[in-house]
């Protein structure tokens, strides 16, 4: 499961932010839409937001420029609206009363959504996705914030005996922890679900062909400007800025995980990803790229294979419908799925 750091740079755009905005991709997916064309009479509307502590870009191709831009800033809205529901940033989220109250009578929809896809996605990695991880990285966080470096064995044994997604239980609209020492964070999987709320907004509006894409989660729905399907590009996770590889796409989600975004060690052994079983950062990949039909299964599957390993991880993308996976070990080797093709 993946950790974010937590500080006041999170509400304002950073330089990062300001390279995704430019290039419409991210620091994990960098991708770049080639939305140029000859005399077509379709207009992009860009739009960008920070939203979940990292930066929202919205593309929305069509022939009326003002319908584009007011489907854009509604599907902004909804995403604002899912965000203040699920983050575990915000003191008034649903997420945060789950947390300290250990209940949510009348849960929103957006909550239970969410809810009942992580279960199954740990369900399916046996525990190798867990969004009850939280005391995990509460514990990495008190150590790095202190300058104690990584936490001492006992100390992550500890939180990492209150981990079971078990330990959430719905009933109808009802939400509730039945372990009093259980956290949960969403960051693995909610950007992923803002994105397919934002990508609903477009299409209910008429708007097909679309580019939304929120820190390494993304929809490329449709077409480009042009005509020819989205090309997204893979980055390479030791070279910033530079590229592994290149797809195509239309109408399919794609999601990043990698060591990279924040490694406790220089050598990367150390990361953000960790492996709800064992408290400790996952060993084998440097990052790992899934294409799914919504942008929530591809968020909670790139980090669920990123704590699976190549082996298992293509494995398990293999077997499941309609999911694709690149996969870069830590010496670089690339493990692919053998539906997923390179331009």
């Amino acid at each position: 499961m993946t950790m974010r750091r937590e500080h006041s740079a999170r509400l304002q755009p950073n330089r990062r932010d300001a390279l995704r905005m430019l290039a419409v991709g991210s620091g994990a997916a960098l991708a770049w839409t080639l939305a140029g064309g000859g005399g077509s009479r379709v207009r992009a509307a860009t739009r960008s937001r920070v939203l979940m502590g990292t930066g929202i870009q919205l593309q929305v191709l069509g022939e009326d420029p003002d319908a584009a831009a007011e489907a854009a800033e509604a599907a902004l809205g909804r995403m604002a609206e899912i965000e203040s529901l699920l983050s575990r940033y915000r003191s008034d989220s649903e997420v945060a009363l789950l947390n300290t109250a250990g209940r949510v009578e009348h849960a929103s929809g957006a909550l239970l959504d969410v809810l009942h896809l992580a279960d199954r996605i740990s369900r399916i990695g046996e525990g190798a996705f867990d969004v009850t991880i939280q005391p995990v990285i509460d514990v990495y966080r008190s150590h790095l914030r202190r300058g104690l470096g990584l936490p001492h064995a006992a100390s992550i044994d500890e939180a990492r005996a209150r981990v079971d997604h078990r330990a959430i239980r719905i009933q109808g609209t009802s939400v509730t922890l039945v372990r009093e020492d259980a956290r949960v964070t969403l960051d693995g999987i909610g950007k992923g679900y803002i994105v397919d709320r934002g990508v609903e907004v477009l299409r209910r509006r008429g708007f097909g062909n679309v580019f939304v894409e929120a820190g390494g989660d993304l929809m490329a729905g449709g077409t480009s400007r042009r005509g020819d399907p989205w090309r997204i590009g893979i980055r390479n996770p030791r070279r910033q800025l530079a590229l592994q590889a290149r797809f195509d796409t239309r109408d399919r989600a794609v999601a990043t995980s990698g060591d990279y975004m924040q490694p406790f060690a220089p050598d990367y052994s150390q990361h953000h990803i960790l492996d709800p079983r064992t408290g400790y950062s996952a060993p084998e990949l440097a990052s790992s790229t899934v294409v799914a039909s919504d942008a929530a299964t591809a968020d909670a599957l790139a980090t669920l294979v990123m704590v699976l390993g190549p082996v298992r991880g293509r494995a398990l993308l293999e077997d499941l419908p309609d999911c694709e996976g690149y996969l870069l070990t830590k010496n670089l080797e690339v493990v692919r799925t053998s539906g997923f093709g390179v331009a």
